[in-house]
């Protein structure tokens, strides 16, 4: 139920992390995937990394001139697409005090414009085929708030909304397209790797995880994988988290 042979893949935020996790977990699964990240040398070491049938594009996924041009690449290229995965996104600790007007839109870019722009442009290839797929990257602040993080929380809990308003969209117009939402809890990436390193910061974290440690890429990249396969075909506008516990408390 979950292999992906014969299907297109778009993944956002590719070169490490979640992305990267998550286009090792697709490649195994027969996914032919088009990788994205603004990270050039990132995303070229991830690409080789994944065997034959792969291409990678850089590209910033906030400017929406390059989102037309790679829906038309896609278009000409690969003929279809099937999986969208917008994953690409980024967060701080600051309160509302110290967050700058030039700091919130940037959140807002990279966390939302980026969902909206990449919805917006491939949804018609994602159509084409009758059963399309988008997974879009919310969090844990999409869900249940924190102090110091009003941006993130803002752009992650607009994320969930947007997901869900796509999905009924999709299903008024019988298109075939079905769009879930993922919400992670605290994940060790490359990203976060500042973050975790603080000892105070570290031990907020696991007292905030009832299941006792910090999830790793991987853990995300499965529930990605289910959401964007057959096994979940019946989903859609959900939203689903994996949090070792967090929001349940």
């Amino acid at each position: 139920m979950t292999d992906l042979t014969g299907r297109i893949a778009v993944i956002t935020g590719a070169a490490s992390g979640i992305g990267l996790a998550t286009a090792r977990r697709f490649a195994v699964a027969g996914a032919r995937l088009v990788l994205i990240d603004r990270n050039a040398e990132g995303l070229t070491n991830a690409t080789a990394t994944l065997g034959e049938g792969h291409r990678s594009v850089t590209m910033d996924v906030t400017d929406e001139g390059a989102w037309i041009a790679l829906a038309a690449g896609i278009d000409r290229g690969e003929g279809k697409l099937d999986i969208l995965v917008n994953n690409a996104g980024f967060g701080v600790f600051r309160s509302i005090a110290d967050t700058t007007l030039e700091h919130w839109r940037a959140i807002m870019a990279v966390n939302l414009d980026s969902v909206f722009l990449a919805t917006k442009h491939l949804l018609p290839l994602l159509a084409r085929t009758g059963n399309g797929v988008i997974v879009n990257m919310s969090s844990i602040r999409g869900i249940a708030a924190a102090a110091n993080t009003g941006s993130y929380c803002a752009a992650k809990g607009a994320v969930r909304m947007f997901t869900k308003a796509t999905a009924l969209e999709c299903a008024a117009l019988r298109n075939g397209v079905r769009a879930n939402s993922i919400h992670p809890g605290h994940i060790e990436t490359p990203l976060s790797a500042g973050v975790h390193a603080d000892p105070a910061i570290a031990a907020r974290l696991l007292a905030d995880t009832p299941i006792g440690r910090v999830g790793k890429p991987e853990e995300i990249a499965d529930a990605i994988l289910f959401l964007a396969s057959d096994a979940s075909r019946y989903m859609t506008g959900a939203e689903l988290v994996v949090d070792g516990g967090s929001t349940a408390q």
